[in-house]
């Protein structure tokens, strides 16, 4: 057989499908070596019921091994007119037909690729059969925890019921926290009256805020800020910038932001994102994202184009003076010429940002202080966590759905994805009575 080329290959296959399925009988004989659960005649059912003793129950459980069959103690509560198995709660499968582990492994592939794909993968590399819908639920159900978890953990730290240790030593020198949003494909359902940018007037997605924490220790041999390896971590919300805020009121606490040196709030420009700074971190530094700031002067270079003598030239030099941080001189270079009418208000409209924000774009001052001036980071995190997930073709999320697949991505790329699954820490079942 190893002499056909494809023999290695074969082979590989079939001994892991003898070891799962050997591995499958050893973890049943493992589970019943602990016992069934019987509690005595008589326990509390998870009402606070006394629910009595009915018998033994199998249970088939699909695991990474594959399915096992267990056989449970089995309770009936009169009062509840339900039943239960208290081996069930021991193991982490009440209610559930999956095991803890497969529970995992469906959250990372299902936050990772398309439900469908998802399947093919679990497989393709694991030799385990799960349909894409139930990995679509499972992964949403361990999103919605994860969702739950976190909320719970930004109300104890914002309640000071939980107090985070500060940053090891030696404490980062910046910390940055960057903010943006993008809209995510949603059913009709979801947009109910919610007007849109569509032709008809109707919305078509919903806005996913999403914070970025990241820290810089150092700068490169040119002087250019180096974010620090593993150091960005997430918080998102479909609940506007309220909710959002208070998740990274949180995240700022959790991270230790009261300790580090300097604080950087990096944004687009728009007014809620300073205002939430100016409240969570007042001390910080705020610097407007300098390509929004080209953007807006672009705009500002059309606007005057009719007038200007030559608006190419105007636009290179009064660049030059953005990149310098010298707002005051792109305004007068602005203000210099007689227009009337709605093109007078139009233009008060465009100088109004740079007046805001004159003090946000002292370009050339954070350069040398070793700030970033660009929201490459917050960018590249929406791109990272929404995009490559949920604004695929064809996708149409409930709100609810994408929010908890984001949740997971988000843990998972804030470094925190083994908080989800705190049992793959406990001590493992001694396997001495099995053998």
């Amino acid at each position: 057989m190893l002499g056909s080329g494809q023999g290695l290959g074969v082979l590989e296959q079939a001994m892991r499908t003898a070891l799962t399925s050997a591995g499958a009988r050893l973890l049943e004989a493992v589970l019943a070596g602990g016992g069934d659960g019987y509690a005595g005649p008589h326990a509390k059912c998870p009402d606070g019921h006394q629910a009595g003793y009915a018998g033994s129950r199998d249970k088939t459980i699909t695991t990474v091994l594959g399915p096992v069959t267990l056989q449970r103690a089995w309770y009936h509560c009169a009062a509840c007119k339900h039943g239960f198995a208290p081996r069930d709660g021991q193991l982490g499968v009440a209610g559930a037909t999956e095991s803890p582990g497969l529970a995992e492994m469906n959250a990372l592939a299902g936050s990772e690729a398309s439900f469908a794909r998802a399947a093919g993968l679990i497989a393709a590399l694991a030799g385990i059969t799960v349909s894409p819908r139930t990995i679509e639920r499972s992964a949403e159900a361990s999103g919605a925890a994860a969702r739950a978890a976190s909320q719970a953990e930004a109300a104890a730290i914002r309640g000071r019921r939980i107090c985070p240790l500060p940053p090891a030593e030696p404490v980062p020198g910046m910390l940055y926290v960057e903010v943006d949003g993008t809209g995510v494909p949603v059913r009709p359902s979801e947009t109910e009256g919610r007007a849109g940018k569509s032709e008809d007037g109707k919305a078509g997605t919903r806005e996913v805020k999403l914070a970025r924490f990241f820290t810089v220790s150092r700068l490169d041999d040119d002087g250019r800020p180096v974010m620090d390896p593993g150091s960005s971590t997430y918080v998102f919300s479909f609940d506007g910038k309220n909710a959002l805020a208070e998740l990274v009121e949180a995240e700022y606490l959790r991270r230790g932001g009261e300790h580090c040196r300097q604080v950087v709030a990096l944004g687009d420009g728009a007014a809620w994102i300073w205002t939430m700074a100016e409240k969570l971190y007042p001390h910080a530094s705020h610097i407007v994202d300098i390509y929004h700031a080209r953007q807006h002067l672009t705009g500002l270079a059309s606007h005057l184009a009719f007038i200007t003598p030559d608006p190419q030239q105007w636009l290179a030099s009064r660049s030059g003076e953005l990149d310098a941080g010298n707002i005051q001189a792109i305004i007068d270079a602005a203000s210099c010429y007689p227009l009337a009418g709605v093109k007078a208000e139009e233009l008060d409209k465009k100088l109004g940002y740079f007046r805001r924000n004159a003090h946000r774009m002292r370009y050339a001052d954070f350069k040398k202080l070793g700030m970033f001036t660009g929201s490459g980071a917050i960018e590249g995190g929406i791109k990272a966590i929404v995009v490559q997930r949920a604004k695929q073709a064809g996708m149409h999320w409930s709100t609810e759905g994408a929010a908890d697949i984001i949740a997971l991505r988000c843990q998972h790329a804030s470094g925190r994805w083994d908080e989800l699954w705190p049992a793959r820490t406990a001590q493992p079942v001694r396997l001495r009575s099995a053998i």
